[in-house]
């Protein structure tokens, strides 16, 4: 039960981590429309975003895939500016129309680009055979999903009391927090180690 916890808690600590904002910031662009109201479908997300991440680590750690940290560091922010832009420009339009399949799809693709930028490090802290290293993959799973969905409630706190309290229309509230993610990748992108190659 201790080996659970150790490997939980790393999972908790990859997500509920300042250095670890980048993950942050998607949440945030991908919790912003939603209210609780919508739990069910924001759960599904961040679910197949835990799922995407999980099948990163779990190619990378047994070497079926492997892409460079560089290339990885890039499209990180890239996928959390194409999350921001896609709610900046579809604020306040009805989300209902969207293909739920293709959301998901796009979902689980960015959980992947997020679990190789953290696959060097998960490799080093397994040790043994093959079939030891899927138990703790799951453990790490499930403390991301749990950390994950922590941020996705506090964002969906603030959304309710920005929207209640100081009366911002849900479409402010998407537009505002889009702009400021956006505003916080643009950098990363440009500043990317790829780039001075």
């Amino acid at each position: 039960m201790s080996e659970f916890w150790i490997f939980f808690e790393k999972g908790l600590r990859h997500i509920l981590n300042i250095y670890a904002y980048d993950h942050i910031l998607f949440l945030i662009a991908l919790t912003v429309p939603f209210a609780f109201k919508d739990w069910k479908r924001l759960l599904l997300l961040v679910s197949i975003f835990t799922l995407g991440h999980s099948l990163a680590l779990l190619l990378s750690v047994y070497g079926v895939i492997y892409i460079k940290g560089n290339l990885v560091e890039l499209l990180i922010p890239i996928t959390i500016l194409i999350v921001a832009l896609f709610h900046l420009f579809t604020a306040g339009k009805s989300s209902k129309k969207e293909s739920i399949s293709v959301i998901l799809f796009v979902t689980l693709f960015f959980g992947i680009i997020h679990g190789l930028g953290f696959a060097g490090y998960f490799k080093t802290i397994l040790t043994g055979s093959p079939q030891s290293k899927l138990l703790p993959l799951l453990e790490f799973a499930l403390g991301i999903e749990a950390s994950q969905i922590i941020v996705v409630f506090v964002v969906l706190i603030l959304s309710y009391i920005v929207q209640t309290v100081f009366r911002f229309s849900k479409r402010d509230w998407t537009l505002v927090m889009s702009s400021f993610v956006i505003g916080v990748v643009l950098p990363l992108i440009v500043q990317s180690k790829i780039w001075l190659r």
